[in-house]
């Protein structure tokens, strides 16, 4: 009786001590992939969210798992066109904050609609924080001509900086920034979206991030997650 309860005792404190180990080395692994997929010569890796990804276990992503060491910024979707909000932005936002990670909110733009309204909206939704990342516009749909969707998003880009203090940074495609924006918004920094090939358009000094994968897989989401990398070093 004696042996039997000395492997019992040995079985039940050693298999937690076990898969403590091989659960660390599997995160450990988890994050050299991270960074080995990731393009070189660039400062800093970051993630975009909307409810496309459903509930983010973020404890387990940077308290647990500590990926705050490779994610340095996040950006979560808040608003689109003049009435809708993100059903996960509340959420992600809370928490991002309680954890201490560097967020900023985004808009997608409703060409179709006045930028006045989607301001109004934006601002209604994201209360904006000194320590906060710039916020961003989102635009990836055409709008009525090249001019009125440049002259609508001049209008929002000023006056979110107008009134939070902040200039706001551009997110697009690759083909939208060569073919809308290049030679326009002089002053205001982009984000490009290119999943095939690495964006020519990266030799801009404006172009500050490139959304290099829309499948990207992290822990604590079950969902496909887009992957960013920047020449900014947070």
């Amino acid at each position: 009786m004696l042996t039997w309860a000395i492997i019992i005792f040995v079985l039940l404190t050693g298999l937690p001590t076990g898969y403590y180990f091989l659960h660390k080395k599997k995160v450990k692994e988890k994050k050299i992939d991270l960074l080995a997929n990731a393009p070189s010569g660039f400062n800093s890796i970051g993630i975009d969210i909307s409810h496309h990804q459903g509930d983010i276990d973020w404890a387990l992503l940077f308290d647990e798992l500590r990926y705050d060491t490779i994610i340095k910024f996040v950006y979560c979707k808040a608003t689109e066109s003049t009435n809708h909000s993100d059903t996960r932005w509340v959420k992600n936002r809370q928490m991002l904050n309680d954890m201490g990670i560097r967020n900023g909110a985004y808009h997608f733009f409703d060409p179709t609609n006045p930028p006045r309204p989607q301001v109004e909206h934006f601002l209604n939704h994201w209360k904006h924080r000194d320590i906060d990342l710039p916020p961003m516009l989102d635009v990836e749909t055409e709008g009525f001509s090249d001019d009125d969707l440049r002259a609508k998003m001049k209008i929002w880009l000023l006056e979110v900086e107008k009134l939070t203090g902040q200039r706001p940074i551009i997110y697009t495609s690759s083909h939208f920034f060569e073919t809308k924006f290049k030679n326009d918004f002089k002053n205001y920094n982009f984000w490009i979206a290119s999943y095939t090939r690495k964006p020519f358009s990266l030799e801009d000094k404006r172009v500050i991030h490139w959304q290099y994968s829309e499948t990207g897989k992290i822990p604590g989401c079950s969902e496909l997650v887009d992957l960013n990398v920047s020449k900014v070093n947070y």
